[in-house]
């Protein structure tokens, strides 16, 4: 199996690639809390502890990452999926998608996790998948194992998982991307 694409989904007010880890704790605090107020998608609906879980949960990824001989340059990860799953634009009032070939990364720079990195982490059933960070190899041997998630759970009624989650842990290849 080649997957070639992987995909970022985003508001089209905000753009591509705006990120509430590149902010200071208070600062996104305080984008989140707007973000709430105005009831914008679906990051109004995340909980009051959620930027200081996003970060703990993270720095684990990092760590489990660079103990698999990964070298991320951020020290926090932007996000995109691997593979298509456009039910993903309607967690933004309008919601927009990018493509980019995974050939524009250096390897060394992406992890994955199967499933988005907060259930991944955090839920408790025994799946060899859960607390895992993958590196490009090894997340084709979990898909030749269990499939895509958003194939095989689109609407998420067989659990969490609903994508491969890659977290991007360097800027230099999103730029050319970043004003579109």
């Amino acid at each position: 199996m080649v997957m070639e694409l992987l995909y970022h989904y985003f508001d089209e007010s905000t753009g591509p690639f705006v990120n509430l880890s590149d902010l200071e704790i208070h600062e996104a605090e305080q984008v989140l809390s707007d973000i709430r107020f105005k009831n914008k998608g679906f990051a109004s609906k995340r909980s009051l502890e959620y930027l200081q879980i996003r970060r703990g949960l993270e720095l684990k990824a990092r760590n489990l990452f660079i103990s698999k001989g990964g070298k991320p340059i951020r020290r926090l990860p932007h996000y995109m999926t691997f593979g298509k799953c456009p039910w993903l634009l309607d967690w933004y009032p309008i919601g927009r998608e990018i493509e980019i070939p995974i050939n524009e990364f250096e390897t060394h720079t992406l992890s994955f996790t199967y499933g988005d990195l907060f259930p991944t982490m955090r839920y408790q059933d025994e799946k060899p998948y859960r607390n895992q960070v993958y590196t490009l190899n090894e997340i084709y041997e979990v898909i030749k194992e269990y499939g895509l998630p958003q194939e095989w759970n689109s609407d998420g009624i067989k659990g969490p998982e609903r994508y491969i989650e890659v977290q991007i842990w360097d800027d230099k290849p999103l730029r050319k991307w970043r004003n579109t």
